[in-house]
C-alpha cells in the first residue's frame, strides 16, 4: 500500500520541500516505514512514513527510486564525502557530518567529535536500519566509538523509546576537542544536544579577530566564545545561570591556561540590567541565548526577549564595541532577527553598523527549499 496526499501536499512535494503533514494525506499504511508517495496516478518520491506523526511524511528521495534502502544510504554516502575532507584536516575537531533534511535525510543526525560519533533517529522507519547506517558510517569514515544518543524529547512523539546506548567501540565520558586555537571539553553522555554547540563554532573563531580591554559572554554555558575571547581580550565576563555549566568553563579555561576570565552565575536579564544600572561598559559582548521561541505561538514573547537583552547591550557599548548576537530560534526569521535588532537599536539611541550577517556553519547546510534548515542567525554589529 502507497502513500497517498491531497493537492496540498503534492504541491510541497513537487516544490521539493520533503514534508508532508497527517492532515494532508489521503490514505497510508496502519504502519510506519519506507513507502512511495503518491498524488493520483504519479509517484513524488519515497518517505519516511509514520501515521502517528504529525509530520507522517518526510521524503529523502525525490521521483521513483528501484531500492529505496540504497537510495537513503547513498545519500548518508555523499553526506559523509562532502565532510571527510575537513575531518582529515583537523581529526581532533567538531564536525556536522548529517543535517538531516539538509542532507535529505530527515530526522537524522550525526556529530563528530576527535574521532568519537553522536547519532541521532527521530523517526521509526531509521530505527531498524540502524546497522546499515552504522556499517556506511564505517566505510567511509572509520571511528573509535560511536554512541546513539536517542534522548531527544520529539523521539516520545513520533512512538519512539528514550535510550543512550553505545553502537560502537568503547565511548568515552568526555572527549577533548580542538577548535582553532582552543580546546574544550565535549561530555558525550550528559551534554546537551550531541554534546556541544557546532553549529556556531566558525562564528566563534571569527571573534577572535577581534581584541581590547574588556568582553562579555552572556548565555556563557560551557564558555566556549569566552575562550576565544580570552586570548586577545585583558578581561573576559562569562555570564550563565547554571552553576554546573560554569564549572565546566572554568576546567576548559583551565585547560587552555587562561586565567582571565570571571565566570558569574546569574539570570542573564537581570545581570545586562544591573550592569546599565551602573555604567558598566564591555568593548565586546556576545548574546547566544537559547531557542527563545519553541513554537509560532511563542513567537511574540520571543521577539520582546530578544529585544530587551540586544537593547541593554548596546548601552554598554561604547563608540566602536562590538555586539555579536545570535538567534538559534527558527520561528524568529532573518528578516524578524534584523527588524528586532533595528527597532533595539532605535530605543537603545545608538547608531548601528552592521559589520557581517553569518549564520550556521558550512556542515549545517541550509536547503533553500526548506527554511526550517536555516535556523541560526548570528550579527556582528558596531556601535557608534
Amino acid at each position: 500500500m502507497n502513500v497517498r496526499v491531497n493537492a496540498r501536499g503534492a504541491a510541497r512535494l513537487l516544490a521539493r520541500h520533503p514534508w508532508v503533514y497527517r492532515s494532508d494525506l489521503l490514505e497510508g499504511p496502519p504502519q510506519p516505514g519506507l513507502y512511495p508517495v503518491q498524488a493520483g496516478p504519479r509517484v513524488l518520491g519515497w518517505a519516511l512514513y509514520n501515521p502517528a506523526s504529525e509530520i507522517s511524511v518526510r521524503v529523502f528521495h525525490f521521483g521513483p527510486a528501484t531500492d529505496p534502502q540504497r537510495a537513503l544510504l547513498e545519500n548518508l554516502r555523499k553526506a559523509l564525502q562532502r565532510r571527510k575532507e575537513a575531518v582529515a584536516q583537523e581529526p581532533q575537531g567538531a564536525f556536522r557530518l548529517v543535517h538531516a533534511e539538509g542532507d535529505l535525510l530527515p530526522a537524522l543526525v550525526l556529530d563528530y567529535y576527535a574521532g568519537h560519533g553522536v547519532l541521532q533517529i527521530g523517526s521509526p522507519p531509521l530505527e531498524p536500519l540502524t546497522p546499515a547506517l552504522v556499517e556506511v558510517l564505517q566505510d567511509e569514515l572509520p571511528l573509535q566509538s560511536l554512541l546513539a544518543k536517542n534522548d531527544q524529547k520529539t523521539r516520545s512523539l513520533e512512538g519512539l523509546p528514550l535510550e543512550v546506548r553505545p553502537l560502537l567501540g568503547q565511548v568515552p565520558s568526555a572527549v577533548m576537542v580542538r577548535e582553532g586555537s582552543i580546546v574544550y571539553r565535549v561530555d558525550l553522555m550528559e551534554g546537551q544536544k550531541t554534546g556541544a554547540f557546532i553549529d556556531q563554532r566558525d562564528n566563534r573563531i571569527r571573534l577572535k579577530t577581534f581584541r581590547g580591554e574588556s568582553a562579555l559572554d552572556v548565555f556563557s554555558y560551557h564558555g566556549s566564545f569566552a575562550l576565544h575571547l580570552a586570548q586577545n581580550f585583558k578581561q573576559v565576563t562569562a555570564v550563565d545561570s547554571s552553576a554546573a555549566a560554569l564549572q565546566r568553563a572554568r576546567e576548559n579555561a583551565q585547560a587552555n591556561g587562561l586565567a582571565n576570565i570571571a565566570f558569574r552565575e546569574a539570570n542573564a536579564f537581570e545581570f545586562l540590567r544591573e550592569e546599565e544600572r551602573r555604567k558598566a561598559r564591555y568593548d565586546l559582548i556576545v548574546l547566544d541565548p537559547p531557542a527563545f521561541a519553541k513554537g509560532k505561538r511563542d513567537l511574540d514573547r520571543a521577539y520582546a526577549a530578544y529585544k530587551e537583552i540586544n537593547l541593554r547591550a548596546m548601552k554598554l557599548l561604547p563608540s566602536g564595541g562590538i555586539l555579536a548576537t545570535a538567534s538559534c530560534s527558527h520561528h524568529l526569521s532573518e528578516a524578524l532577527f534584523y527588524q528586532m535588532l533595528t527597532e533595539a537599536a532605535a530605543d537603545a539611541h545608538r547608531a548601528v553598523r552592521v559589520v557581517e550577517k553569518r549564520g550556521q556553519g558550512w556542515d549545517h547546510p541550509v536547503l533553500l527549499n526548506v527554511p526550517e534548515t536555516q535556523y541560526l542567525k548570528f550579527a556582528i554589529l558596531e556601535v557608534f
